[in-house]
């Protein structure tokens, strides 16, 4: 039987994992996209609230970029294809 506690080799090793199939999908601000058309695409593509994508949409402009989701890489591969195709500039990391 299996002890309930975990080693310290065994929690290193779960925050490995946890830490790198974590990734985040940020988008970064640019000097073309409007507001309106930043949000109308967090709202379609990540499923924001008309709050939630505007206040993405006001971090992205006031400091440059904001993460609108986390997720694993194949996971966010297909939203960051899909802001991309409206011309939003976005990338995971």
């Amino acid at each position: 039987m299996k002890p309930d506690v975990l080693t310290e080799e065994e929690v290193e090793l779960l925050e490995v994992i946890e830490i790198t199939e974590q990734m985040e999908l940020v988008v970064f601000n640019d000097d073309f996209n409007t507001f309106e058309h930043v949000i109308r695409t967090l709202i379609k593509v990540c499923k924001h609230t008309p709050e939630q994508a505007e206040q993405c949409t006001w971090l992205i402009h006031h400091k440059g970029r904001c993460t609108v989701k986390l997720g694993t890489f194949d996971f966010l591969k297909p939203y960051r294809d899909a802001i991309c195709e409206e011309g939003i500039d976005a990338k995971i990391l």
